[in-house]
């Protein structure tokens, strides 16, 4: 279906790929992962024609229709929420504008337009639309409301909706699971598990990738690397060759210095000449392995711990709390205890924000009661966190300012780094930086000084998986206690212990965690991809966690390979001696030789003719005998490039 061959792109000095190459059959279903700015979208772009390789060629199996999903800002106009679903293609989109604009029923073009609209099967894809539009959580007065009044996440669902109803021949998701809630997310999987095109999309979400594809692709160090499996296979997969590509690496690096080593003491001498130029040629043949990148694995920093609160953190009291006429909770109790970790689930729109904002006392509520315990400090984060931010401190300042003294700004530039502020970006000022970017240095600051009672409203949103692993590994060892809502399951099952399902102004608590809560409520249609995605996405076993013969098992392999790497360390001296034994001897024997000739030179050396023999037979023997231990270095130089590889 798509042939990619030799394509490379590069903006200035900076290379993304290099002469990448890829085949895409019909119904596989590929994610595409990679470190911020590896060139993700920009390979997108250029499979849309947005933006030209620099070299290269691109195949398009004849006929196959693109189905593509930004990550952002997908275009709307005046048409409803069912009219964009149901647009799929430029002439039907043409002919919903005619309905929608021409009111006359006795007018000739809306006549037209509807005879089209039924040629076109336009009312069954109106019902499909419908139903998938109440999959992605619309409620059925939404489907006629103008698409442009919705917030940027629902518009983006509504152009989701209109993927699934084109049913392209391959669909391009740029983080398509974004904008999901939970729930909507395992339908949403389920829907593209079901799907018999082809998918290629870029997401952060481990189980979204574990749950859908067959393939995963990761553009790495100026190449693309193809992995089969989803995306725990590709973990472990690439765990492999990356050791492989750095032994290699190591391995020519050392194979390098050995023939510099040799040109740079034998160049200048006549009898090693020839073979310093042999090496010469050798190491401009040599084809250069790019040295491995910079590992996207968590960082380890040291933050300041809150200071203690009491056992008792916060209670609600028969809460009521509305929005107008839309009434949230009716009679909301509640007990938080120190050191909890509070996983909020439930439906968008049943109330986990307005949860988060009631106990952050960001909401006035209209009865009950709100109680924080003893010396309890709340600290809240969400999008409209970024507001605070004085925009006109640079990006380090802004996070050291108003921080525990105890930070050192190397422990905020570190922090910073893991947020993908890196180098000079953290000069910038904040009134230059994105969305994205001020919300993770909001995050920043709240990690570099935390309260003992944290909220936290979706704050993996913009975050790679690598940032992601940094702000579980800060609140791991966090010692306060935490709330969340989130739609990232990796995120959930590493640091949710408990969890709260929202409903209908119902809260419902499960005694443990997301697992615990999807086999105690039971498994639905909607739950079924989660669940699948769970079981090949689970994060590293917790700190504290009984490890029994696994542990016992893993220390007995530790002790195996710590055996195998004494083993070859020996055998790496012993050559190591035998190659400086030998360098010694052919240096000396070199010496020898060279008086030897000094004395064949001189022609009093002829005046007494058994001397001469002697001095001839003697050349001749060191000759030969350099020749053998020249030979000898040789192999067990070859052997010790063997055995470092």
């Amino acid at each position: 279906m798509l042939t990619l061959s030799k394509i490379s792109k590069r903006y200035g000095p900076k290379i993304l790929f290099r002469e990448v190459s890829l085949r895409m059959m019909r119904g596989e279903k590929i994610g595409l992962v990679g470190a911020n700015g590896a060139g993700k979208t920009t390979l997108f772009s250029i499979l849309l024609g947005e933006v030209d390789e620099d070299e290269g060629k691109i195949e398009w199996e004849r006929g196959t229709r693109i189905g593509y999903l930004p990550q952002e800002s997908a275009p709307t106009g005046e048409e409803t929420v069912l009219e964009l679903a149901t647009s799929v293609t430029p002439e039907l989109a043409k002919v919903l504008k005619v309905l929608r604009e021409d009111t006359d029923p006795n007018s000739q073009d809306r006549l037209e337009a509807q005879e089209k609209f039924t040629e076109m099967e336009g009312y069954n894809l109106e019902a499909k639309a419908k139903k998938i539009l109440s999959g992605l959580a619309f409620h059925q007065e939404d489907f006629n409301q103008p698409a442009h009044t919705l917030s940027g996440g629902w518009i983006m669902r509504a152009h989701l909706a209109r993927l699934l109803v084109m049913e392209p021949d391959l669909l391009m998701l740029d983080e398509p699971t974004n904008h999901l809630d939970l729930e909507t997310l395992g339908w949403f999987q389920a829907q593209v598990q079901k799907f018999s095109g082809s998918v290629l999309t870029i997401s952060h979400d481990r189980a979204f990738l574990n749950s859908i594809c067959s393939g995963i692709l990761e553009i790495s160090n100026r190449k693309l690397f193809r992995y089969p499996g989803n995306f725990e296979n590709f973990l472990v997969q690439k765990k492999e060759r990356e050791a492989q590509h750095l032994a290699a690496y190591r391995n020519q690096q050392r194979e390098i210095a050995h023939h510099e080593d040799f040109i740079r003491r034998f160049r200048a001498k006549a009898s090693k000449a020839s073979q310093a130029q042999a090496r010469i040629k050798t190491l401009e043949k040599m084809e250069r392995i790019d040295p491995p990148e910079e590992a996207d694995a968590t960082i380890s920093f040291t933050f300041p711990q809150p200071p203690r609160s009491g056992q008792r953190v916060a209670t609600l009291k028969q809460v009521r709390q509305a929005y107008g006429d839309h009434l949230v909770y009716s009679d909301l109790n509640l007990e938080v205890e120190k050191q909890e970790r509070i996983a909020l689930v439930g439906p968008n729109g049943a109330g986990k924000s307005t949860l988060l904002k009631i106990l952050a006392d960001l909401v006035a509520i209209e009865k009950g009661s709100r109680e924080l315990g003893h010396n309890v400090s709340v600290g809240y984060f969400s999008q409209q966190r970024v507001e605070v931010l004085d925009l006109e401190r640079s990006v380090v300042d802004e996070a050291t300012h108003n921080t525990d003294s105890k930070v050192h700004e190397q422990d905020a530039r570190t922090l910073l780094g893991a947020f993908l502020f890196r180098g000079d970006d953290v000069f910038k000022k904040v009134k230059v930086l994105s969305g994205g970017e001020k919300s993770r240095l909001a995050l920043v600051k709240l990690l570099l000084s935390p309260p003992n009672f944290l909220l936290l409203d979706e704050p993996t949103t913009h975050l790679d998986m690598a940032s992601i692993d940094a702000v579980i590994q800060a609140l791991r060892n966090y010692t306060g206690t935490l709330i969340f809502v989130s739609h990232d399951v990796h995120f959930i099952r590493a640091l949710g212990k408990r969890t709260i399902r929202i409903e209908s102004g119902k809260i419902t608590n499960f005694a443990g965690n997301y697992d615990y809560y999807l086999w105690k409520s039971g498994s639905t249609d909607a739950q079924s991809g989660l669940i699948e995605g769970l079981k090949n996405a689970r994060p590293e076993q917790d700190a504290d966690s009984p490890t029994g013969e696994r542990a016992l098992s893993a220390k007995e392999k530790r002790r195996l390979r710590s055996q195998e790497r004494e083993k070859k360390k020996a055998e790496k001296g012993k050559l190591e001696d035998k190659v400086r034994k030998l360098e010694k001897e052919i240096m000396q024997l070199e010496e020898e030789e060279k008086t030897c000739h000094a004395e064949l030179a001189n022609p009093d050396s002829y005046n007494d003719s058994e001397k001469a023999k002697e001095l001839n037979a003697e050349a001749a023997r060191l000759a030969r005998k350099l020749q053998q231990r020249n030979y000898e270095w040789e192999i067990e130089t070859e052997k010790l490039l063997e055995l470092d590889s």
